[in-house]
């Protein structure tokens, strides 16, 4: 009996030792204003990343594929375009700035064979890691993003975030890549959605921690800053395996993602039920049409044409921009404060009327480009469980957004009052992830505000475990000793 109780407390070791979150700072990349044109070039970018016609070419190819808890620090790059985190690769680890990007699945970095990469970014040696293997295909791998493509080959090694690896992660070292497609430090891109939309095939990192119970809670977050100046600032803080409850307030409202649950999940998706502007209840779609992918990468809000005719209609004063380039984006006069508030079948939730404008149409005049732009021209991405929504930054930087993988839902909780200003809230610590910047305290035990006993345990609201993976090890440990003496 001892001996066998003695195995069980050894067999559950593993199970019990999930890590607690991490929590990576952000930095946002900025290097100068955006211009009308930028914002006009985002949005065929958006629309080619999900299948829909740019405004170049309406005869445009559909992309079928695109591309415990710690806390990360997020940089924010070129005025709230991106936002990247840092992470490792190889034996020893070599430091990476990498996009992070829910509306995509694929890791990949740079190699030392890349053209067109630029003097700036960091490239990985292969030849310096002595846990690199080579897959045996002879054929580039190709992966499209709707602001260009990167090629090369895929290989295996270790990746870390934080205290957190995988010592056999897939991953796409780039020998081309199409210009600007990621610009400055940054390395690559990490894809945090699900493995259906992974172009190498590969299981996503997040997804292999979960699997492999490195996570005390099989979640992520995020708390997206917007832009205080024209440099690479502190983004936010990216959380992995929990929340940072010093972020938000409240409950985290989690909604189960919305789409066919007979095929593999790809997108994060949620169903838009409701949208206001200006006070005003609009007409939007619903069935698949109001299917919306809830984007990290992805700048902008995108929807369908008639809705976001009538969401521009509702502003005095507003009206599509003209000419090719501004096709499918609107203005408003800059005087007017647009205020329009999103739902997805629970709470409504404001956005800021400073993230609905992008700055003036062209230097001197008294227009504004607004941030909500119509993704589709038009036309129907025709592929059945596609969304026709891209619900990107210019929302999430109003919300915490929690990612969780089960029950698959996606959550939003309001920020707490200096979350959402360039302040990563929380007290800080001196710790730091090698080659990254400072990491923020975990601040208190991850929660949601609510009582489990108040909450079902299965449903897309359950509530967080309150409970450590370390003070459960220990618990277990002792209940099995004791039934042992």
């Amino acid at each position: 009996m001892t001996v066998l109780s003695v195995s069980i407390a050894l067999l559950l070791l593993p199970v019990l030792c999930a890590g607690e979150p991490i929590h990576m700072p952000i930095t946002r990349r900025s290097s100068r204003v955006l211009t009308a044109a930028d914002h006009f070039a985002a949005g065929d970018r958006a629309r080619a990343r999900y299948g829909f016609p740019t405004s170049a070419s309406l005869a445009a190819k559909r992309m079928f594929r695109r591309a415990s808890a710690a806390g990360f620090a997020v940089v924010n790059q070129q005025a709230d375009s991106s936002y990247f985190s840092t992470i490792q690769i190889g034996t020893p680890g070599q430091p990476f700035d990498v996009i992070l990007d829910t509306g995509s699945s694929d890791l990949f970095v740079f190699g030392t064979s890349c053209r067109e990469c630029g003097d700036s970014a960091p490239v990985f040696d292969s030849s310096k890691s002595s846990s690199f293997s080579q897959t045996t295909s002879s054929r580039p791998t190709v992966i499209n993003y709707g602001s260009g493509s990167v090629e090369g080959s895929i290989g295996t090694d270790t990746v870390s975030m934080g205290s957190f690896t995988t010592s056999s992660q897939d991953f796409l070292v780039v020998d081309e890549v199409t210009a600007d497609l990621v610009s400055g430090t940054v390395s690559g891109l990490i894809g945090l959605a699900f493995q259906g939309l992974a172009a190498t095939s590969a299981v996503p990192f997040w997804l292999a921690l979960v699997n492999n119970n490195q996570l005390s809670s099989p979640e992520m977050a995020f708390q997206l800053t917007r832009s205080q100046s024209e440099s690479d600032e502190p983004g936010g803080t990216f959380t992995l395996g929990g929340t940072n409850s010093s972020l938000f307030t409240g409950d985290v409202e989690f909604l189960s993602l919305a789409g066919d649950s007979s095929t593999p999940a790809g997108f994060w998706l949620l169903s838009l039920s409701a949208v206001t502007v200006q006070g005003q209840s609009v007409t939007i779609p619903t069935g698949d049409s109001a299917l919306s992918a809830i984007d990290t990468g992805t700048t902008a809000i995108g929807g369908p044409t008639d809705a976001v005719s009538a969401i521009w209609a509702a502003v005095p004063g507003a009206g599509p921009v003209q000419g090719q380039n501004g096709q499918g984006f609107f203005q408003f006069p800059c005087s007017t404060s647009v205020q329009v508030t999103l739902s997805f079948g629970g709470k409504t939730w404001p956005i800021n009327s400073e993230d609905m404008n992008l700055g003036s149409v062209e230097e001197g005049s008294s227009m504004c480009l607004g941030a909500i732009f119509d993704i589709s021209l038009g036309s129907s991405s025709g592929q059945p469980g596609t969304p026709t929504w891209v619900v990107g930054d210019t929302f999430l930087k109003n919300v915490y957004s929690v990612f969780r993988q089960n029950p698959m839902s996606v959550g939003f909780a309001q920020l707490a009052s200096d979350a959402g200003t360039g302040s990563s809230g929380g007290s800080t610590s001196p710790a730091s992830i090698p080659g990254g910047p400072p990491i923020p305290s975990a601040g208190s035990p991850t929660d949601t505000g609510t009582s489990p006993q108040s909450q079902p345990t299965d449903g897309p609201n359950a509530a967080h475990s309150r409970v450590t993976p370390t003070a459960m090890m220990i618990s277990t440990l002792v209940f099995i000793l004791a039934s042992v003496i």
